[in-house]
């Protein structure tokens, strides 16, 4: 019988693959489960003549291959585990766990190009051959059933850096495994203490950029059938989800089958649902791949040094709904305020807990975010203290982000419950504390979903008479970094600088 290569390891050609989980008693056939896919197809042409040779000898025409043109390398499959040898109906079968859906990746980009009108490829690789450089390798692409290897802290090092400098990991948990779940979120908590792995909202444009998906049909194992909203989870840097994963499997869609129903374990986002999400997932790591690559350049500027006279440190407040979004905001804002001000202000923050006794000793607290977030009873309690006592509170959901949005809206009402938000009149005299900003430009997407808006949409708070509140649900941090990000919600770069400045100004001098 005709033999066959996988990934450099022989083994004896079979219609149909099989892959044991160590979940299953069972043995899992699927189609494309450890084959290898077949050769890309090959041109032969006629070439032209050897070079002219002494008569009386005829020229001979030669045969030789032509390579098709490579269209750019978009996404690296990686490489990892070793081998496992089994045999199975008499014939002995190598396999090696990352090589699960053989084609998925390069189904989904021939798919979506076909979509959307470009040619990119994909190719496999291991972490040694890496160079971690998103500028040669946008996207690394990560799947499997059992869990990833324990990565060396150079590696590690080298991975996290890869994803600051502009690159994005996609994860697929094959057939929903949850072995593989549990060890990618493990390794992204190890590369990333302090930011977090989680569900993106409903809102996020991963969901809407090129399809609309609200609802996805989702199989498991037990035969069972439903639907629901689409889940994907993510790990932000800046605005940008720098890190997708998918705890339920997109690759067998992507590779153009439906999942069985006896693999009792499995999980699935099915059919053209899971190729439309992955289409989607395609478009925005493209869309964002300038804003990831601009923000590893970006100078954050603060000043640290001894105090003046005319110091103006912000308390930036730390919360769980991913709280720096946009790290170089205040930094592009206050050298705005410098420029555009009296206030001649050293580039200062400080990253605070609500329950610091010392935020008192702030004018302006600033809050922003992209996810969802909740506040404890004590933040509560502190917080309402703070602004009682003639304190001022500045937040906006950055890149205008509606679970955010939400969820101020709702911590709002439990800090003040009997005060809520109110839109700031057109002549309110904050919109020309500093500069004349009662007309705005708004981004494309605003422009886009609203056509012909031009005027600022701030809300607030008064207590005794006074403004301790201001607050955009649409994004003003953004444009204070000078970071185009393509799916902001928010004020054009100009006049979020210009509103940021009267913020403050009228915060400062009121």
């Amino acid at each position: 019988m005709r033999k066959r290569c996988v990934t450099g390891v022989a083994v004896l050609s079979v219609a149909v693959a099989t892959v044991v989980p160590s979940a299953l008693a069972e043995p899992l056939r699927l189609r494309g489960h450890g084959v290898a896919p077949q050769a890309k197809p090959q041109r032969r042409a006629g070439g032209e003549s050897f070079p002219p040779l002494p008569l009386p000898v005829t020229p001979l025409r030669r045969t030789e291959k032509k390579r098709q043109p490579a269209p750019p390398a978009l996404i690296a499959k990686v490489a990892y585990g070793p081998v496992n040898w089994s045999v199975r109906d008499g014939k002995r079968v190598g396999r090696r766990d990352w090589l699960s859906v053989t084609d998925d990746v390069r189904n989904l980009l021939r798919w979506t190009g076909r979509q959307l009108g470009f040619r990119y490829r994909s190719f496999q690789t291991n972490f040694d051959k890496l160079s971690y450089d998103p500028a040669e390798i946008p996207v690394l692409y990560l799947t499997g059933h059992e869990p990833l290897p324990e990565l060396s802290d150079e590696a590690a090092g080298r991975l996290r850096q890869f994803l600051y400098d502009g690159g994005t990991i996609l994860a697929n948990a094959c057939c929903g495994a949850p072995e593989f779940t549990a060890s990618f979120r493990r390794q992204m908590g190890r590369l990333f203490p302090h930011r977090r792995l989680g569900p993106l909202p409903a809102d996020h444009p991963i969901f809407s950029n090129f399809y609309r998906i609200d609802r996805v049909r989702y199989h498991k194992g037990t035969g069972e059938n439903s639907d629901g909203p689409p889940y994907l989870e993510a790990l932000n840097i800046g605005c940008r989800a720098a890190v997708l994963f998918a705890p339920y499997d997109l690759a067998n869609g992507w590779f153009g089958q439906d999942p069985p129903d006896n693999y009792q374990a499995g999980r699935w986002i099915v059919g053209d649902d899971a190729r439309r999400l992955g289409g989607n997932i395609i478009t925005y790591v493209l869309a964002c791949y300038p804003y990831g690559r601009m923000r590893a350049l970006q100078p954050v500027l603060y000043q640290q040094g001894e105090p003046t006279r005319d110091e103006l440190v912000v308390g930036q407040i730390v919360h769980d709904g991913d709280w720096d979004p946009t790290p170089g905001g205040l930094a592009g804002l206050l050298r705005a305020l410098r420029e555009n001000s009296t206030l001649h202000t050293q580039f200062k923050r400080a990253e605070l807990q609500l329950t610091d006794r010392d935020i008192f000793s702030y004018p302006v607290l600033y809050l922003t975010g992209l996810r969802e977030f909740r506040l404890r009873d004590g933040e509560v309690e502190q917080l309402r203290t703070y602004l009682t006592s003639g304190g001022v509170l500045v937040a906006e959901a950055a890149c205008g982000m509606a679970s955010f949005d939400a969820s101020l809206r709702r911590e709002l009402a439990r800090v003040l419950p009997d005060m809520p938000l109110t839109a700031l009149e057109p002549d309110h005299p904050l919109y020309s504390a500093a500069l004349d900003v009662t007309r705005v430009a708004y981004t494309p997407l605003v422009q886009q979903e609203q056509p012909g808006v031009d005027r600022p949409m701030l809300e607030g708070i008064e207590i005794d008479g006074a403004l301790r509140v201001v607050y955009s649900r649409y994004g003003l941090s953004c444009g204070w970094e000078r970071l185009e990000y393509p799916y902001d919600r928010g004020y054009a770069e100009r006049d979020a600088l210009r509103l940021g400045v009267n913020i403050f100004v009228y915060a400062m001098t009121h």
